[in-house]
């Protein structure tokens, strides 16, 4: 397939290209004359994807690291970090804020630009590795010296192709491929369409190793792709078995696929039909389950580290949802990043007769049979099966009463809640249907209510970004 019409959409133009050196010539420039000044032992680099000219249109995240000597001590190196970055951005009257990896960071706003500015340790290779970060600075230097001009194209495509099925980024929030994957990716099997035709018959635990180091034994990841600057990391780690799932689907639907317009679909935004409030309502009703909505504020705190809790929390209360009988036929979260996240539930069943049966031993042992009688002696036993058994009166009749129990003081170690959304939960939290939600003031005046709309589409139709 002649992929010349998605290169010119995606591939920066030489004007992009140029505003983009212009701009981190000048901020390196400043960096520099600010380290010398300070007589401070650092250098700094261009590193990331702009380094090694894999970006795309539009797309173009600056990340300059800032080296500081193996011997620096790990406080001084964050204090001048931080300081030299901070009067750096100042003095091109740029706009910083901090961030956290391994340690602190800062992002700046220089002419319209995003730029991280990262302290980290200058390594040769992998074996002094001092923080996380540190290696960065190697995957740029491999990928340049390794991936040849005419697969920087390759690259591009694989990204675009990744972004608009859904599964790139490898933040939490999504689970998929980073960056660096997909470049190694490349290298491993030299082309896009190589990718793609390889992808199709990945297993669980596949194992890619550029440098032939064979320690991918270490590893138990649904892809494990070692690093080839560093034999004990897996690129792949971050990669939810999800998203790969979906790659490989998608892959398969896209070489399945003769016609060429069709396959163009896959490089562009999914196009959906209007989504109102009404199909959204409409659409949930012909599936005719009870489905409840769960909105709460979202603490200040990282992106990042927030969505590993959403996920955790979610989880357990469905867990437990379904260990109270009430069968939950799918669930998901959502968050605006700003204000809210939300937990949406749809369930078979949601409410359940007065009694349940409470099973007790099975009748084989004697001794266990006598203690579950006199623990019980006020119960009605009787033999179900194999097993001693009563009925039990319920403590909750529905999935909207038990969920309600959990979120209060008492109740809420009942699950597994991320630490920092605790107080949240408790106190600023609010339970309803979703029509009821979908019909109150609150969502007509909220902010992201287009998005979280786009959400529940997303929510009724799971499949449409990887079958086009």
């Amino acid at each position: 397939m002649n992929y010349d019409k998605i290169l010119e959409k995606i591939q920066p133009s030489l004007e992009e290209r140029n505003q983009i050196h212009q701009i981190y010539t000048k901020v390196i420039n400043t960096l520099e004359t600010i380290i010398s000044d300070k007589g401070i032992d650092a250098k700094v680099s261009l590193v990331g994807s702009v380094a090694k000219e894999t970006f795309l249109s539009g797309k173009s995240d600056i990340d300059i690291f800032i080296r500081f000597p193996l011997e620096t001590d790990a406080k001084k190196l964050k204090r001048y970090g931080l300081d030299i970055s901070y009067k750096c951005i100042n003095k091109l009257n740029g706009k910083a804020e901090e961030h956290y990896a391994s340690h602190p960071y800062l992002t700046g706003i220089i002419n319209g630009y995003e730029i991280d500015f990262v302290p980290c340790y200058d390594i040769k290779d992998a074996s002094q590795l001092k923080s996380a970060v540190d290696r960065t600075v190697l995957h740029t230097k491999y990928v340049k010296k390794h991936l040849k001009e005419e697969q920087k194209a390759e690259v591009l495509l694989l990204k675009k192709f990744m972004d608009e099925v859904g599964v790139y980024g490898s933040e939490f929030k999504t689970g998929g491929f980073a960056g660096y994957l997909c470049e190694i990716l490349i290298l491993e099997y030299g082309s896009f369409e190589n990718v793609l035709e390889n992808s199709q018959y990945w297993k669980y635990g596949t194992k890619l190793d550029l440098e032939d180091y064979g320690t991918w034994g270490n590893f138990k990841d649904p892809l494990v792709f070692i690093d080839p600057t560093d034999k004990n990391r897996n690129v792949g780690a971050a990669l939810r078995i999800e998203r790969m799932i979906d790659f490989i689907i998608a892959s398969r639907n896209y070489l399945d696929e003769d016609d060429e317009d069709k396959k163009l679909e896959y490089f562009y935004p999914l196009q959906k039909e209007n989504i109102s409030k009404e199909g959204i309502v409409d659409s949930f009703k012909r599936r005719g389950n009870h489905n409840l909505v769960l909105r709460f504020r979202i603490p200040d705190f990282p992106q990042d580290s927030l969505y590993p809790q959403f996920k955790k929390t979610l989880d357990s209360f469905t867990l437990k949802l379904e260990k109270e009988e009430f069968k939950v036929f799918k669930s998901d979260y959502w968050s605006d990043d700003e204000e809210y996240a939300f937990f949406v539930f749809e369930l078979n069943v949601s409410r359940q007769t007065n009694y349940k049966i409470h099973l007790g031993p099975k009748i084989w042992n004697k001794i266990s049979c006598t203690n579950f009688k006199n623990a019980h002696k006020d119960k009605d036993i009787y033999i179900l099966d194999e097993y001693l058994v009563f009925n039990a009166l319920r403590e909750f009749k529905t999935a909207d009463s038990f969920i309600s129990h959990v979120l209060t003081e008492e109740n809420i170690h009942k699950i597994k809640v991320g630490k920092n959304l605790l107080d949240n939960l408790i106190n600023e939290s609010s339970l309803m249907s979703l029509y009821e939600f979908l019909d109150s003031d609150s969502f007509e005046n909220y902010k992201f209510k287009g998005e979280f709309l786009n959400f529940l589409d997303d929510f009724l139709n799971p499949n449409q970004y990887i079958i086009r």
